[in-house]
């Protein structure tokens, strides 16, 4: 296996996706209505007045009336970018940005980035204490070492707030949990490890503290820099290093390693002989973190050892050692609490539970949504970074040891409840959605992008080979789709599959099976010849009918309604199965799917039922447990109508069949869907708010879904077309590059289609 890491994205589409939509990755939303006078005098003057008096009286009351309580600052002076070293606070920025989306994205926490441009450790200690005021916690991120152990002591002094420089402690918890797991597994205790660790910046010093305070003794830690290992008397040691220092005759990292057991690295690529891995201990553990390229690849660590344990920073290997299992939920429970600081029980207790998390049985819910299929093992030591668990796992055991150690000024009195709370923090849909992402790169198709002249369809293929989701297959017209590739900055377009059907040596193939498909639909041979030389939705399904392709999208130049009638002539609907469409709306807490939203005008109760199946089978793939709502203008017969019979007997149908969901109908959406309406039918089978609503016909459901996308502020998804014969996805003709990436990776990975 090469050593070099395979680049996910280009560097162009790294710099479209921060420039598109809107430049940058975040935006601060109202949370209060701001719609009248009277909203704006109760947000400002004089209405804000009221707060200010409250907190000025006792300042508790700033969790209750300001947001300062889910706020955290992620700050940093740009002296050391991720592996690019000093570039600078303004050149941190796109990273500093990123975190706090992380924040939002795994833990719910509000997060504003901060880059002070200054590398005097005192000046930045000032700006940042005297920020105290505006937030519930602060993310210390890529301030070089030794500055960084000065700057986080000195804040955790001064201020009254949890503060982490989550270079050295994120990585610290994930790999002590990993470790934890790893000793557990080769029956270790760990107070009998002898351990190397490679490496001695911020992250690696963090690493060893955190190790040895869960019980490796300090005597059995052997800390190495570039000059060897650190034993007492050695010169050009600095404080941080000496505190580690240990007696030992060996003066390499070979001679360190020999009989070790584990060896934890944070240093360079290559770093790891593989010689030195076979004189380790029986089972050797193995932390290669350095990133991009481990201190050892795993494969060449498993030639010497087979029995060894590795684990890295790297996706594309067992056992990621990744920051964001930890940061995001531990400020999560250290704000729930209004801790005063992050000590290192709260480290503790947050990789004990990462690590029992990893060890649990994973749900089948949770493996089907969530593509979390490992169990514990040594090639599953650490959970994977989008199980959904962590949040309530993690954020509650950083809780109650902030509660237990005495820094939690709101101790939880209902642990259960807090729990249910963090899980309702979240929607689950975007976590599942990474997840189908991941599948897609681990079973790439080739999909057949029907449009490929438009830039917008051109923008999405590339990002679905670059990004490792599969072979794109082009339709268009030669020359016109090289020139537009070309400036798109291409590096190798001579490289894209691009299938023109004015010269396509397919199409006397293509001619004869439409013919045999069509000639009984009054088309001659002659009218097949022109569909397959002059509709491109036609040409693109024949090239998925045959054999040349897996899937297809197509859309953003004809009305859904042409392009499915377009591609009908070429595919069909599975057997005994029934082609229709849903929206997916993705609000913040909650995800909606509506169906059948462009396909079938006045459906059948059977078919309503098959609707309400499938649409259910789709939603649980999504990580959501189906709640059917059958919707009407009629609640329960009231007001009576002419259109409700086929609502009922659907409702009958699946009443016959015992299906696993939870269904209900027929009902208005707001007794489908507003808590306090839905009290006043106590017989509802609904045990909550609707999350899949099945409409009585198309005419109100296109429009339901389109008013919602326009108007509600979710994000859409779709429409989705269910039920082809192959996977298939027409995209609105106002999608953008990522929408129609989205629809291709969905119909790629299975989910839809």
């Amino acid at each position: 296996m090469s050593d070099e890491k395979p680049s996910a994205f280009t560097e162009r589409e790294a710099l479209f996706y921060h420039e598109t939509i809107r430049p940058g990755k975040i935006e601060i939303i109202a949370s209060k209505p701001m719609a009248t006078q009277r909203d704006l005098s109760l947000a400002y003057s004089p209405g804000v007045a009221a707060p200010v008096e409250a907190i000025a009286a006792d300042p508790a009351n700033a969790a209750r009336y300001t947001a300062r309580s889910n706020l955290v600052a992620v700050i940093s002076n740009g002296t050391a970018i991720l592996g690019l070293g000093n570039l600078g606070a303004l050149a941190s920025k796109p990273v500093m940005e990123g975190k706090a989306v992380l924040f939002k994205r795994f833990a719910d926490v509000d997060s504003i980035d901060i880059e002070l441009a200054t590398e005097d450790p005192d000046k930045f200690i000032e700006a940042v204490a005297l920020m105290e005021p505006s937030f519930g916690g602060i993310n210390l991120e890529d301030i070089a070492a030794p500055e960084c152990f000065v700057i986080e002591a000195a804040l955790r002094s001064r201020m009254n707030i949890p503060i982490m420089h989550d270079d050295q402690h994120g990585t610290a918890i994930i790999a002590a949990a990993g470790l934890i797991n790893a000793c557990h597994l080769t029956g270790r205790a760990l107070k009998d490890c002898r351990m190397v660790v490679n490496g001695a910046g911020a992250s690696a010093l963090a690493c060893t503290a955190l190790i040895k305070a869960l019980g490796v003794p300090h005597q059995n830690v052997i800390v190495c820099d570039r000059q060897g290992p650190i034993y007492p008397g050695r010169d050009n040691v600095d404080q941080w290093k000496s505190a580690h220092a240990v007696p030992t005759e060996a003066r390499s990292l070979e001679e360190a390693l020999v009989g070790a057991d584990i060896f934890l690295g944070l240093s360079a690529a290559g770093a790891l002989k593989p010689e030195w891995v076979a004189k380790m201990a029986k089972q050797p553990i193995i932390f290669a973190m350095a990133n991009p390229i481990p201190e050892i690849m795993p494969d060449a660590a498993k030639a010497v050892r087979p029995d060894a344990i590795i684990a890295t920073g790297r996706s594309d290997f067992p056992n990621q050692v990744n920051n964001v299992l930890g940061f995001p939920f531990i400020f999560r429970g250290a704000l729930d609490v209004q801790a005063t600081d992050i000590n290192e029980e709260m480290k503790i207790a947050a990789a004990r539970a990462i690590a029992q998390l990893a060890r649990e049985r994973v749900p089948e819910e949770v493996a089907a949504a969530y593509g979390v299929s490992h169990q514990f093992g040594t090639d599953y030591i650490i959970p994977a970074p989008f199980d959904p668990r962590l949040m309530e796992v993690v954020s509650s055991a950083v809780a109650r040891a902030a509660m237990d150690t005495g820094v939690a000024l709101a101790p939880i009195a209902d642990f259960e409840a807090y729990r249910h709370k963090l899980k309702a923090r979240l929607n689950p849909t975007t976590a599942a959605l990474t997840n189908i992402y991941e599948r897609a790169k681990a079973n790439p198709r080739r999909m057949v992008f029907a449009e490929a002249e438009e830039e917008v369809v051109l923008r999405a293929a590339i990002q679905f080979r670059d990004f490792g989701y599969g072979e794109p297959i082009l339709v268009g017209r030669t020359e016109k789709v090289m020139e537009k590739l070309k400036e798109l900055a291409v590096d190798d377009p001579a490289s894209f599959i691009i299938e023109n059907s004015a010269v396509s040596d397919k199409k006397a193939e293509m001619v004869d099976y439409l013919y045999k498909r069509l000639q009984r639909r009054g088309y001659t041979e002659r009218d097949v010849g022109r569909m397959v030389n002059q509709e491109r939705n036609v040409f693109a399904a024949l090239l998925v009918a045959l054999g040349h392709g897996d899937g297809l999208i197509s859309g953003l130049t004809r009305t859904f309604a042409q392009t499915a009638r377009e591609i009908g002539r070429v595919l069909d609907a599975k057997p005994d199965a029934l082609s229709f469409g849903i929206h997916m709306m993705i609000g913040k807490n909650q995800t909606t799917f509506l169906a059948d939203t462009t396909i079938n005008e006045r459906p059948s109760a059977v078919q309503l039922a098959h609707i309400a199946r499938e649409t259910a089978a789709v939603a649980r793939r999504m990580g959501h447990e189906p709640r059917v709502a059958f919707l009407s203008y009629s609640t329960f017969g009231n007001p009576s109508g002419q259109w409700l019979a086929s609502i009922r007997e659907a409702v009958a149908i699946l009443d016959r069949e015992q299906p696993d969901f939870e269904y209900e109908g027929e009902m208005a959406p707001d007794a489908a869907l507003n808590p306090k309406v839905m009290e006043l039918y106590p017989f509802s089978r609904l045990s909550a708010p609707a999350n899949v609503l099945i409409m009585p016909g198309l005419q109100s459901a296109n429009l339901s879904a389109k008013l919602l996308r326009e108007l509600g502020g979710a994000t859409t998804i779709g429409p989705m077309l269910i039920g082809m014969e192959k996977p298939v996805q027409i995209a609105p003709m106002t999608a953008i590059a990522p929408d129609v990436l989205t629809l291709a990776v969905l119909a790629s990975a299975g989910v839809v289609g």
